[in-house]
Parts: C-alpha cells; sequence; structure tokens
C-alpha cells in the first residue's frame, strides 16, 4: 500500500501550461501518474499535453473528478493557487514553489484551519521535491527510477538526501511504499509527525526514515510521537552537524535558534527516545538494512 498518493490519485497540475509545469507533467505522464487535467487562469476550455485546461481548481475538480494537485504556480501567486485547491475540494496538494514568503505560508495555515480536520486537506511543502509511491504515483521532480516498490516508508525536509536513502536502498533490495517531502521551509504545509501518523496506519510500510536537519523542533516532536504511539522502528539523519551556532545553512528553515535544534542535540535527544541514528549520508542504505535484519 501506500500513504496519501496512489494508483487511484486523480492528480491535476496548478500551472500547467508553464515551462516548469509542462516539463514536470509530462515526466509524471511518463511515470505513470494519472494527471487529468491542469489549471491555468485564462486558458480555460483549451488542451495542454493532451489533457484540457481550467480556468480554476473547483471547475477541473468538478469536470475531472481531481483528487490531488500539484502547484507550479509563481511564488507570488503560489499562497492563493494553495488556498484555492483548498477551497476546491482537493484532498492532497504538493506545493514544489521555493520562494513563497513566510507571511504568504502563515496566512495559508490560518486559511486551512477553517476546515474541520477530518475534512482539512494535506499540503507538503513548500520548497520541496514532491512525493512519489513507486510504481502508483508520482507528484514532484524527483527522478521516478530510483525508487523500488517496498515497505520503507521515508518522509524528510531534504529532496536530494531522499533520493539517496531511496538509491542506496534500491541497491540493496530495500524498497519504499511512499517518500514524502515536506519542504525545507521554516513554515510548512505539514510535519513529520503528521506523516509519523499515515505511516503508522498504513499496514505495508515496516520501517520509518526521517531525514530531517539543523533548526526548528519537528524532528524531536516527531521522536516523542514515535516513542509514545508507534509500533515501527524509526530510522534518522540529522543534516548539519558542523554548522554553526546563529548561522543560516541552505533551506529557509535551516537556523539555530532555541535549545534543541542544533544537529548535535537532536540526535541526542533522538537516540534517547530509541531513534536509530544514520551517522553520514553515505549510511542510509547499511543502516535501514541492519535495522530491518532485526525485525
Amino acid at each position: 500500500m501506500a500513504i496519501l498518493l496512489d494508483e487511484n490519485s486523480k492528480v491535476i497540475v496548478q500551472g500547467f501550461t508553464g515551462q516548469i509545469g509542462t516539463f514536470h507533467a509530462e515526466e509524471m505522464i511518463e511515470y505513470g501518474t494519472n494527471v487529468v487535467g491542469g489549471v491555468t487562469p485564462g486558458k480555460g476550455g483549451t488542451t495542454h499535453l493532451g489533457r484540457p485546461v481550467f480556468d480554476t481548481v473547483k471547475d477541473a475538480v468538478r469536470e475531472t473528478g481531481a483528487n490531488a494537485s500539484i502547484v507550479f504556480v509563481p511564488p507570488p501567486y503560489a499562497a492563493d493557487g494553495i488556498m484555492e485547491a483548498a477551497d476546491g475540494g482537493i484532498r492532497f496538494c504538493v506545493a514544489i514553489t521555493d520562494g513563497i514568503p513566510a507571511h504568504d505560508m502563515i496566512r495559508v495555515k490560518r486559511y486551512m484551519r477553517r476546515y474541520k480536520k477530518e475534512e482539512r486537506m494535506v499540503l507538503t511543502g513548500p520548497n520541496c521535491a514532491g512525493s512519489i509511491s513507486p510504481g502508483k504515483c508520482m507528484m514532484g521532480i524527483m527522478p521516478g527510477h530510483i525508487y523500488m516498490e517496498g515497505n520503507v516508508g521515508i518522509v524528510g525536509r531534504s529532496g536530494t538526501l531522499g533520493y539517496e536513502a531511496a538509491s542506496q536502498m534500491k541497491e540493496l533490495g530495500i524498497g519504499v511504499s511512499t517518500s514524502i517531502g515536506i519542504g525545507g521551509d521554516p513554515i510548512n504545509g505539514s510535519a513529520f509527525k503528521d506523516h509519523f501518523e499515515y505511516f503508522e496506519e498504513d499496514p505495508d510500510t515496516k520501517l520509518i526514515v526521517m531525514i530531517g536537519e539543523i533548526g526548528g523542533p519537528q524532528e524531536v516532536e516527531a521522536g516523542m510521537f514515535a516513542k509514545e504511539n508507534m509500533s515501527k522502528p524509526v530510522v534518522a539523519y540529522i543534516a548539519g552537524l558542523t554548522a554553526p551556532k546563529g548561522r543560516r545553512m541552505g533551506h529557509a528553515g535551516a537556523i539555530i535558534s532555541a535549545v534543541g535544534e542544533s544537529a548535535a542535540e537532536k540526535v541526542e535527544l533522538l537516540q534517547d527516545m530509541g531513534v536509530t541514528i544514520v551517522p553520514t549520508p553515505s549510511d542510509f542504505g547499511p543502516t535501514v538494512a541492519k535495522v530491518m535484519e532485526k525485525m
């Protein structure tokens, strides 16, 4: 099985006719994702890549039955695109866009709270590589061929480290149920803990890989949740062990501002919670394999 996206997902692309949206929509279609159409305001009624184009998400959902959306809308308008998806009946939205102002994402988070939790759209990103359930559905910009179907769930803030983990595991014959990119921005649509809950409920996910980094409390909160509520082992890598305190590094969210937010502190806290730590990026595969042997 998988979480959030599978062979039954009907996907629309927001920003469908733009250069970036077109390029990645073609790749998703080639992978086998059921892309049923796209949204570009002002181009409704036309076709693109053999799929219909709509002016609004509501139009697209009404005509195609879409339940998932991927956002390639430019930063100044991306927040509006995400909120439109939430209003339009989309259940799972992947926001690829990098550079959305933090203030806009605060507005998005507040806006989505108008819906009851069970009716609220699940949002991943922004500033993420997307998500993939290998062999079923790809909603993102990742190289699909490095992911093998299997029983390991991946959730990470870094897209490229997610690729590295999947690639190493594939070499060892270990596959992925679903890989979720939550993005590296300080304010994102969903946190590690949210996806831990989904993976815990998925009968075919046997182990979870968490790829975190310096800055913010999300990794430690997820570790606490895993210790208290999860039956499945968690393996984690925390990027930024050599990063100096107070210096912004890479992702917009990767800045240490409080106790427990440095990589070393996170590693120590997670180990205390029973999480197995991946020591270096080259150790993803061997570490996962070792934990799986003991299961």
